[in-house]
């Protein structure tokens, strides 16, 4: 037997683990002692603690029991693998260990059971922890993610940076969850959170997310557990090849070894999320993250310079010939407009051009800016349509083209972007320019001259809001007394929600319906799955949204709302109890139709059965509440507002479900026509 410490009892820690009548006669316990776990055993009248772990896989003794071996000796036998060890000394039979459990000092008070643990040594420098502070350096503020046997190490290093002060923690109940809630956290702040699980199927669990961040070129930082390193290919438990699995939806994937320079992997991995807005990944093998480190914490001090792209003068001068050229141009942004915005729409504002948007970069003019036409496309108006059509030069700043926007490729094409790969990546366009779009802008206002023949698109803007919202008034109107229009709900929020809300949008009808129907205002954000499509973003990513208004300045106190079907907030919806665990002050808008209505809209257009899109369904409301947020349930138009209002002012997360018509989504059956050119308004 070896004693756990030589320190006199005077001097050691005496922590109560236990009461004596916690644990009967002949039985084991596991007891934590700080951060120490053992095995306390009550036995023949006597009482021992000793080392928890049994020394063949660390098997946790006190979930053992006590039992009669062959030799009639009562033993405590381990419960993963068998083998034994006296009760009350730790000692082995014999044969597995040579010295058997530590003891540790053990004194009974009153009832009360005490354990003497010797002065908490000052903590040991371990590889994590310099990468963590590496991370912290870099400008990591949050992680999401879920603590597990292969990430403890790493786990632990994160706790303590969580504990000073330098970062927050949110855990999650899903590592898809963390995934999406980084997403969207890097799409709105062009800064990584980072996601943190275990080896194996918490590993698997991010990639959907992961590749939402990828193709939206958003930064995300994947930290995974592994197996260790002297398992690595034998096919141990949870043991997959984590390099190869991430290999495809990463910019950057490396496994932490013991011989690496880690602040140095550490500052590669924030350097390639931030510089090409993708996804970066560190494996951390099991027994690498504690080892010892006199590593020092890097930054990005020397390795990020500037990266404003400037535009070739002859791109200016062909750019604004055909402007000034032009009798009816538009302006299209995309979401890489965004850090642009205000740039890109004085160049409208100057031209008197209308300002179409992406679905994508719904809201980066607001809808009652006298130039804004709103989206385009599938989820889009019909006054960017009509503008689109009428146009004779399009300026697409920031614009990926895709399929979903519907930009015309016979129309004549400006493209600004500062990706060189984006740049007619679908199709010709006629002139191509490489820069940043804010460069463009200053670099082409003196040059701008509009024709003085050039039409008056503004009023004509003006007019065709008239127009579609007198359409959108009609449809409030509609009812088939299945449930409430999309249109109506979509009215209310746009009366109701904040001038600078954030909203984080799903996947389904109810994207349809925001895009056509929710009109944007002040400097409110849209955040959504836009390459991917993935169903169940919506609510991870307000979380992702929530985080970031903690950590920027610019965010700070902004109102979070998201927004989904009950297909899609089917997907995650236990976060609902982790945004109660982290007062996250979240509105969350869900439309409750009772099935999959995009999916059955698809099938119908395609001349197939409507099959198996029903859902059965629980009351989310009453599910928000035994979650201990707020929940609230609408069955009637009268109900709708009174509901959100209060809603909206809940300081926490509030979830209002409302029972919509899957045949309500674009409106009913009311078709008309506008005058004058004779375009349909919808």
């Amino acid at each position: 037997m070896t004693e756990a410490t030589t320190t006199p009892a005077a001097d050691m820690d005496w922590i109560r683990v236990a009461h004596v009548d916690d644990l009967p006669e002949g039985r084991v316990k596991t007891i934590s002692a700080r951060t120490v776990s053992l095995c306390l055993s009550h036995f023949q009248g006597q009482w021992a603690a000793m080392d928890n772990h049994c020394p063949h896989q660390k098997g946790p003794l006190g979930e053992g029991s006590i039992e009669k071996g062959v030799d009639d000796k009562c033993w405590i036998r381990c419960p993963w693998h068998g083998w034994d060890f006296d009760p009350l000394t730790g000692k082995p039979p014999g044969g597995h260990a040579d010295t058997g459990q530590k003891l540790y000092p053990l004194d009974i008070r009153d009832g009360e059971i005490f354990v003497g643990l010797a002065p908490e040594p000052e903590h040991t420098r371990t590889i994590t922890d310099a990468m963590a502070e590496t991370m912290v350096n870099w400008g990591v503020k949050h992680v999401f993610g879920m603590v597990g046997h292969s990430n403890l190490g790493l786990a632990d290093a994160i706790r303590r940076r969580v504990s000073s002060g330098e970062m927050r923690y949110i855990g999650i109940r899903h590592e898809g969850a963390a995934a999406f809630a980084c997403s969207a956290y890097g799409k709105l702040t062009g800064h990584p959170a980072a996601c943190l699980t275990i080896a194996g199927p918490g590993a698997t669990n991010l990639l959907t997310g992961l590749w939402d961040a990828k193709v939206d070129r958003a930064p995300v930082l994947a930290l995974t557990g592994q197996v260790q390193t002297q398992v690595f290919g034998p096919g141990a438990f949870q043991d997959i090849d984590l390099s190869s699995a991430f290999d495809a939806v990463t910019r950057f994937s490396q496994t932490v070894l013991p011989g690496s320079k880690h602040p140095e992997l550490m500052s590669l991995a924030c350097k390639n999320a931030i510089v090409a807005q993708d996804v970066a990944h560190l494996i951390f093998p099991d027994d690498v993250q504690s080892l010892p480190s006199a590593a020092k914490a890097q930054g990005p001090e020397g390795r990020m310079g500037r990266h404003v792209v400037y535009p070739n003068p002859a791109d200016i001068a062909a750019a604004a010939a055909m402007i000034n050229g032009a009798r009816r141009p538009c302006v299209v942004l995309g979401h890489g407009a965004w850090d642009a915005r205000d740039a890109a729409i004085g160049l409208a504002e100057q031209i008197g051009a209308p300002v179409l948007t992406t679905f994508k970069a719904k809201g980066i003019v607001p809808d009652d800016h006298p130039n804004a036409a709103g989206v385009m496309g599938r989820s889009g108006t019909p006054i960017a349509s009509w503008f689109m059509n009428e146009a004779d030069l399009m300026i697409c700043l920031g614009s990926s083209f895709s399929n979903h926007t519907g930009i015309n490729p016979g129309k004549s094409i400006i493209q600004v972007d500062f990706e060189r790969i984006q740049l007619g990546k679908f199709h010709p366009v006629t002139l191509p320019v490489w820069s940043e779009i804010s460069a463009f802008c200053a670099n082409i206002t003196s040059q701008l001259r509009p024709a003085s023949d050039a039409d008056d698109q503004v009023t004509e803007i003006a007019e065709r809001w008239a127009i579609w919202r007198e359409e959108k008034a009609l449809r409030l109107t509609e009812n088939l007394g299945k449930g409430l229009s999309s249109s109506t709900v979509f009215d209310v929020l746009t009366r109701l929600v904040p001038d600078d809300a954030i909203f984080a949008v799903d996947v389904g009808n109810n994207t349809y319906s925001f895009g056509r129907y929710l009109e944007t205002k002040g400097t409110q954000r849209v955040l959504m799955s836009g390459y991917l499509g993935a169903i169940g973003f919506g609510f991870p990513a307000a979380m992702g949204a929530w985080a970031a208004t903690q950590d920027f300045a610019h965010l700070k106190g902004r109102k979070v709302i998201g927004i989904s079907g009950d297909g899609g907030f089917g997907q995650y919806p236990m976060e609902f109890a982790t945004a109660v665990k982290y007062g996250m002050n979240i509105t969350h808008i869900l439309l409750n139709n009772g099935e999959l209505g995009k999916i059955s809209k698809e099938q119908r257009a395609g001349e197939w059965p409507v099959w198996e899109t029903g859902l059965v369904n629980p009351s989310f409301a009453t599910f928000a509440r035994l979650c201990g947020g707020r929940g609230d349930k609408v069955t009637t138009v009268a109900q709708l507002a009174p509901a959100i209002e209060t809603a909206l002012g809940t300081k926490g997360p509030s979830l209002v479900e409302i029972m919509t018509d899957a045949e309500l989504v674009w409106g009913g059956p009311v078709v008309r026509t506008c005058q004058g050119a004779g375009h349909p308004s919808a």
